[in-house]
């Protein structure tokens, strides 16, 4: 059985208590468990769109020397480990937080409404369970009113601090699953011919899974990545295993070769322990979805990220291979999800994400802010974006 996902339980509590000081907002909480959707309807008639911030932490002990370092600690796969918000979420709350706080100043002002999702268990997809984007979706978080547009955006420590990057249609690869049940007969190291050995069989498939993404994915559409990450197998140097099992993940840039590399990936697996003599269990799972980015809501309200991140700032970036389920929102309604650089470094990028030394310059933080105050006010108001 899965380990249950953590809840944000004390974040999203704090969540309430700053949006409860803001006038003008219904809040409702338990949505997708411990998420919280915030609404407030403006003064003048006009479009519903909806801002995410994904709040979730990170099983990870923290070894930056920070007055804030965290010392949380939590139960995940049964043990107690340290955690902290090693992808910038903590940065994400606050910044939503910060638009909050001005989307209530200037309510009357507003020409529309304005949802804001908080959202648990970003990280939490996957090995059975849904992530937190699915489940808020699955609790009517984009109804109720009917969001017509979705925007969010992400914080990394990447270099140089301030610029903002987009990119239309496929931004940010599906991240699905697979796991590969090599059944052989078990034996004595010394005589293999009377085995069917399925560790040899494993090897072959690992080396084999890779001719997929090399001959049979259309990179022209987009990349893809398979990546075997976990093997075992064996519990002695003269045993033959009676089994050896093979795990990792898939990712993709479009729905067409993602289809493609679940069905590859069983029947090639089935077919290379055929080949010897062996059977295999495999089982593929689809957790996050391809991130895309809508290119008409993107072209509304690219002079709004540039308003708020400075002239030369915003431009448009590689897609990446890493995963979001920000695209659970973006399947109910067009969305758009840009990434905010913060590096801690003048002259170079920090610490990755899910780093222990992850560290953002929290300057960034007010383009954040005005990122998502810009881009809300150019699409209520249709153009217009600043303050």
């Amino acid at each position: 059985m899965p380990s249950p996902r953590p809840k944000e339980v004390k974040t999203a509590a704090y969540i309430v208590e700053q949006l409860r000081a803001m006038p003008g907002y219904d809040i409702q909480t338990g949505v997708g468990k411990t998420g919280v959707k915030a609404i407030i309807k403006g003064g003048k008639p006009g479009p519903v769109i909806a801002l995410r911030a994904d709040i979730d932490a990170l099983p990870v002990v923290e070894r930056n020397e920070l007055p804030f370092k965290s010392t949380a600690k939590a139960m995940w796969q049964g043990s107690e480990t340290g955690v902290m918000h090693a992808c910038g979420h903590d940065a994400h709350v606050a910044m939503l937080l910060g638009a909050a706080s001005i989307f209530s100043k200037m309510r009357a002002e507003l020409p529309g409404t304005i949802v804001l999702l908080f959202q648990p268990a970003e990280e939490g997809g996957g090995a059975g369970r849904a992530s937190g984007a699915f489940e808020m979706v699955a609790d009517g978080a984009m109804d109720n009113p009917k969001v017509q547009a979705v925007f969010g955006q992400h914080i990394s420590a990447a270099y140089p601090g301030g610029r903002i990057g987009y990119r239309y249609g496929g931004a940010m690869a599906s991240g699905d699953s697979f796991s590969i049940v090599i059944k052989g007969v078990g034996g004595h190291g010394a005589v293999p011919w009377m085995s069917k050995d399925p560790i040899v069989t494993a090897a072959q498939i690992v080396t084999n899974l890779q001719s997929i993404v090399s001959r049979q994915a259309d990179m022209t559409a987009g990349g893809a990545v398979v990546t075997v990450g976990q093997i075992s197998g064996g519990n002695r140097v003269n045993i033959i295993p009676e089994s050896a099992t093979l795990s990792g993940t898939i990712r993709t840039l479009n729905e067409t070769t993602r289809n493609r590399m679940h069905e590859a990936i069983t029947l090639m697996a089935q077919k290379t322990t055929e080949a010897s003599g062996l059977t295999a269990e495999v089982k593929t799972e689809r957790a996050y979805p391809v991130l895309s980015n809508d290119a008409e809501l993107g072209a509304k309200v690219l002079a709004a990220l540039e308003a708020a991140a400075g002239a030369g700032n915003v431009r448009e970036s590689p897609p990446s291979m890493a995963s979001e389920d920000f695209g659970a929102f973006a399947a109910k309604a067009p969305g758009f999800f840009w990434n905010l650089r913060a590096s801690p470094r003048p002259d170079m990028g920090g610490a990755p994400n899910h780093s222990p030394l992850f560290e953002i310059d929290e300057q960034y933080m007010q383009v954040g802010v005005k990122a998502l105050v810009n881009v809300s006010l150019a699409y209520l108001r249709g153009g217009e974006s600043n303050v």
